[in-house]
């Protein structure tokens, strides 16, 4: 599998499961129609059509596409971890019972971690 070079940043986020500072990143206040993949192999993550306004500081989304995250586990025991199912890549953490959306999901995403493909631009 042929992985995208990252820079210090991006290792320390998407390798070594670090966090951006809230309200920084920047699709955190961004929504145009497309789809977002893992910054590190590309892979198909979530629609435009499943990201909303949480107000956390960070991209949510109610609904990956089926098979691209994977759910793990944090070692804190407290919340749950979610990943690149194809690479391994850190993408942030998975909250349910919140209520923001009928899904009941909110992924709080990193923006580092994932790249923007606009509607009509490929990787969809």
């Amino acid at each position: 599998m042929e992985m995208r070079k990252l820079t210090k940043e991006e290792e320390r986020v998407i390798i070594h499961k670090g966090t951006e500072c809230p309200f920084t990143g920047k699709y955190d206040d961004f929504f145009q129609k497309g789809t977002y993949v893992c910054k590190r192999c590309g892979q198909p993550l979530y629609s435009s059509e499943a990201k909303f306004d949480a107000g956390c500081g960070w991209p949510a989304f109610d609904k990956e596409f089926p098979g691209a995250v994977k759910r793990v586990p944090d070692p804190d025991g407290m919340r749950t971890e979610i990943e690149c199912a194809k690479c391994g890549a850190h993408l942030g953490h998975v909250f349910t019972g919140e209520r923001f959306t009928k899904e009941n999901t909110r992924h709080c995403v990193n923006s580092i971690s994932i790249e923007f493909i606009k509607e009509g631009e490929g990787n969809e």
